[in-house]
C-alpha cells in the first residue's frame, strides 16, 4: 500500500477498518486526532467509544453481510467478490 494511499474495508459484522492516514471530523466540525496507521469505526452503534469501534459487535447481536454494489450503465447489480 503506497503511504498516501487510504482503504476502507468493511469487516463482516464488525467495524470499517481504515487503512491510511485521514483526518477525522466529527458532526460539530471537531477534529480527532488519530495516532497509527489503522483505525476502526463503529457499525453497529453500541460503541462506548464512538465513532470507534470497541468490540461491542461481539457481544451485542450485531449482524451484516452487505456487499457493494457494482453499477454498470446505471443498474446496479451485487458483486459477487466483495
Amino acid at each position: 500500500m503506497n503511504i498516501d494511499e487510504v482503504t476502507i474495508k468493511v469487516r463482516e459484522s464488525g467495524p470499517y477498518l481504515v487503512r491510511g492516514q485521514v483526518t477525522l471530523t466529527d458532526a460539530d466540525g471537531n477534529l480527532y486526532t488519530v495516532e497509527g496507521p489503522n483505525i476502526a469505526l463503529c457499525r453497529c452503534g453500541g460503541s462506548q467509544t464512538k465513532p470507534f469501534c470497541d468490540g461491542s459487535h461481539k457481544t451485542n447481536g450485531f449482524a451484516a453481510s452487505e456487499r457493494a454494489i457494482v453499477v454498470a450503465e446505471n443498474v446496479a447489480f451485487e458483486s459477487e467478490s466483495a
